[in-house]
């Protein structure tokens, strides 16, 4: 079976929790996940010329992640997030702006790879900077040229979406992941009526833009996945929880790459939740017994 090739996109930061700072970002965290399940990830981001960026690339070539399209930004810093964890199951989050994940620039080897990839992940939060924004868009629409899927993972936000980002962003892509939070800001921006079941909100949205998947987190309670001919009532996986930060970036892993070695809708769903309720068992968004002595570096940074 064929290694599945997927580039992620977007920001990579590092959570500042109370305990101390941890390497985040739901692209990041998204690609450390998909390698450990066995794709050949490659991240699309930009990262400072400090310390920071530095430990970020050799946290992401731990896990085995290229590196070679993440860009050094020399006049902004490697991302930062507050965290504040009063509540374990709601995280609060203060994006700092400015930063180096917003200033990503198109490229030719960006290109060239796009050619070359199985799927394309992307979320809302990555395209809040202008430059970043034009270029992920430009990779979306080129891979939708070729007939490569484009998975949109919402993550929103305050302020750092509207209802043209979303709307955007949707007609780009061929799978779209949203949790239950978010159902009804995008169902909104989409003139779609949020009060029915959320089942058939998500069909309507299904159908209106033609996406091949359709999928609902819905935290402990699991998730709902809608195709054009199935419907997957996932119920959750118990977990004794420390932080939910990250579980969505791995449920969205463990679904992208069982969509590409071609598993059931029946599989994908439950092992997506058993993956995301693991990662509610440990602290951050990738458990550190995961981490991988780095491989060399085939690419200058």
């Amino acid at each position: 079976m064929k290694t599945p090739n997927i580039l992620s996109c977007g920001e990579v930061l590092w959570d500042l929790f109370p305990s101390g700072a941890r390497f985040g970002g739901a692209p990041a965290n998204f690609a450390c996940h998909a390698s450990i399940l066995g794709g050949q990830v490659s991240m699309l981001s930009g990262v400072g010329t400090d310390a920071r960026g530095d430990e970020a690339l050799s946290i992401l070539e731990g896990f085995h992640v290229d590196t070679s399209l993440i860009q050094r930004i020399a006049n902004a810093p490697t991302g930062t997030v507050g965290i504040s964890l009063a509540d374990p199951t709601r995280p609060v989050f203060e994006i700092h702006a400015n930063s180096a994940w917003d200033n990503i620039n198109w490229t030719t080897e960006l290109e060239t790879r796009l050619a070359e990839v199985d799927a394309v992940y992307f979320g809302t939060l990555g395209q809040r900077g202008v430059r970043s924004r034009q270029t992920i868009q430009q990779a979306i629409q080129a891979a939708k040229s070729r007939g490569i899927p484009r998975v949109l993972d919402v993550n929103l936000r305050k302020p750092f979406y509207d209802a043209g980002l979303l709307r955007d962003s949707i007609a780009q892509a061929s799978v779209l992941k949203l949790s239950d939070e978010e159902l009804r800001e995008v169902a909104a921006a989409c003139d779609i009526a949020s009060d029915a079941a959320p089942e058939i909100v998500l069909r309507q949205l299904l159908s209106q833009f033609k996406f091949d998947l359709v999928v609902m987190t819905r935290g402990a309670e699991g998730a709902i996945l809608v195709s054009p001919a199935e419907l997957i009532l996932q119920p959750g996986i118990p977990a004794v929880v420390r932080d939910t930060v990250g579980a969505g970036d791995s449920f969205t892993a463990a679904l992208v790459v069982g969509l590409l070695r071609g598993d059931s809708l029946t599989t994908i769903a439950r092992t997506a939740c058993e993956t995301a309720s693991a990662v509610c068992e440990h602290d951050g968004a990738v458990p550190e017994s995961y981490y991988l002595p780095p491989l060399p570096r085939s690419h200058s940074q």
